[in-house]
Protein backbone atom coordinates (compact mmCIF):
# COMPACT_ATOMS: atom_id res chain seq x y z
CA UNK A 1 0.00 0.00 0.00
CA UNK A 2 1.46 3.51 -0.85
CA UNK A 3 1.99 5.66 2.75
CA UNK A 4 2.34 9.40 2.53
CA UNK A 5 3.69 10.64 5.93
CA UNK A 6 5.16 14.26 6.57
CA UNK A 7 8.97 14.32 6.18
CA UNK A 8 9.75 17.74 8.43
CA UNK A 9 10.85 20.83 6.56
CA UNK A 10 13.29 21.96 4.05
CA UNK A 11 15.85 24.92 5.39
CA UNK A 12 13.46 27.30 3.61
CA UNK A 13 10.60 26.42 6.02
CA UNK A 14 8.60 24.64 3.65
CA UNK A 15 6.82 21.38 4.94
CA UNK A 16 8.08 18.03 2.85
CA UNK A 17 6.22 14.59 2.62
CA UNK A 18 7.37 11.14 1.97
CA UNK A 19 5.62 8.54 0.17
CA UNK A 20 6.61 4.99 -0.51
CA UNK A 21 5.39 1.44 -0.13
CA UNK A 22 4.81 -0.65 3.08
CA UNK A 23 5.21 -3.90 0.94
CA UNK A 24 9.02 -3.22 0.29
CA UNK A 25 8.21 -2.28 -3.70
CA UNK A 26 8.79 0.66 -5.85
CA UNK A 27 6.63 3.21 -6.63
CA UNK A 28 6.15 5.10 -10.01
CA UNK A 29 5.31 8.51 -11.21
CA UNK A 30 4.99 9.09 -14.88
CA UNK A 31 6.74 6.14 -15.90
CA UNK A 32 10.18 6.40 -13.37
CA UNK A 33 10.75 4.14 -10.44
CA UNK A 34 11.29 5.47 -6.78
CA UNK A 35 12.18 3.84 -3.47
CA UNK A 36 10.57 6.42 -2.09
CA UNK A 37 10.15 10.46 -3.02
CA UNK A 38 10.34 13.41 -1.20
CA UNK A 39 7.95 16.14 -2.05
CA UNK A 40 7.32 19.66 -1.01
CA UNK A 41 3.42 19.30 0.92
CA UNK A 42 0.78 20.52 -1.73
CA UNK A 43 2.04 19.39 -4.56
CA UNK A 44 -0.50 16.95 -6.59
CA UNK A 45 2.17 13.90 -7.56
CA UNK A 46 0.12 10.71 -7.64
CA UNK A 47 2.84 7.69 -7.30
CA UNK A 48 1.34 4.29 -7.59
CA UNK A 49 2.79 0.63 -6.21
CA UNK A 50 4.41 -1.39 -8.59
CA UNK A 51 5.06 -5.42 -8.29
CA UNK A 52 8.95 -4.57 -8.61
CA UNK A 53 10.50 -4.95 -5.18
CA UNK A 54 13.06 -2.50 -3.96
CA UNK A 55 15.68 -4.78 -3.42
CA UNK A 56 16.50 -6.18 -6.41
CA UNK A 57 19.62 -4.92 -8.62
CA UNK A 58 18.90 -2.12 -11.32
CA UNK A 59 19.18 -4.75 -14.35
CA UNK A 60 16.23 -6.74 -12.76
CA UNK A 61 14.04 -3.57 -12.32
CA UNK A 62 13.91 -2.48 -15.83
CA UNK A 63 13.77 -5.92 -17.29
CA UNK A 64 10.67 -6.45 -15.14
CA UNK A 65 9.14 -2.74 -16.34
CA UNK A 66 10.15 -3.78 -19.94
CA UNK A 67 7.81 -6.45 -19.23
CA UNK A 68 5.01 -4.45 -17.82
CA UNK A 69 5.13 -2.12 -20.77
CA UNK A 70 5.27 -4.69 -23.46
Amino acid sequence: MIVTEDYGYRSDGVKLVRTYSDAGMMISHNGALYEEAIDPDGVSRVYVETDIGIDITAEEALEQLREVLA
